[in-house]
């Protein structure tokens, strides 16, 4: 007796670059956990199918991903789950106990990871720093915020400044002018 099965049969899939831009650091052997695992640098503000990239490429890696936990200043839209792999990542918010730059991963069987998040605005090279310096093992104790006010603030944006200097140009740029030649038209002295 033979049976059937109304499923296709397999096919090869050929393999595809992963998409999520980012730095890991390597296995700390001394157990010391460090303020930052490495950095993400997504390509929109488009968390939703940002964060599907994301845990679709750590998923393998690490685990499957069961939360997410970000900081709502610089995400317009927070989906509160996401779909990775066929199964449903949570996402939920902090503001006051999340750095505004750092984005929390957790798995039921690998435990949490910190990832720094370089805004996609910047420039390639400051996000190659950045990258570099969050999945280095030279400082364990740097935290996000930190190491985006290290960078120049040129090639970063948008930066913690923008948002606390109410009537500058700095202001202006955080409403979303952000690469203009000029202080904006009609501002009155």
């Amino acid at each position: 007796m033979s049976a059937t099965t109304p499923r296709p049969p397999l096919r090869s899939v050929p393999f595809r670059e992963p998409t999520a831009r980012l730095a890991l650091k390597a296995v700390n052997p001394s157990g010391v956990p460090a303020e930052l695992d490495g950095a993400w640098w997504p390509r929109s503000r488009d968390l939703t199918s940002e964060l599907s990239t994301l845990a679709d490429v750590l998923d393998p890696l690490w685990g499957r991903i069961t939360r997410i936990a970000v900081n709502p200043r610089y995400w317009p839209i927070i989906p509160p789950k996401v779909f990775v792999n066929g199964h449903v990542v949570k996402v939920g918010w902090f503001t006051s106990e999340l750095d505004p730059h750092k984005i929390l991963l957790l798995s039921y069987t690998a435990g949490r990871w910190d990832l720094l998040v370089i805004p996609p605005e910047t420039a390639a090279p400051a996000a190659a720093r950045l990258m570099a310096a969050a999945s280095g093992t030279t400082d364990p104790a740097m935290t996000a915020s930190a190491l985006m006010a290290a960078e120049p603030a040129d090639e970063t944006c948008p930066r913690d400044e923008t948002y606390e200097t109410y009537g500058t140009y700095g202001a202006y740029q955080a409403y979303g002018a952000m690469r203009l030649t000029g202080p904006p038209a009609g501002r009155l002295g």
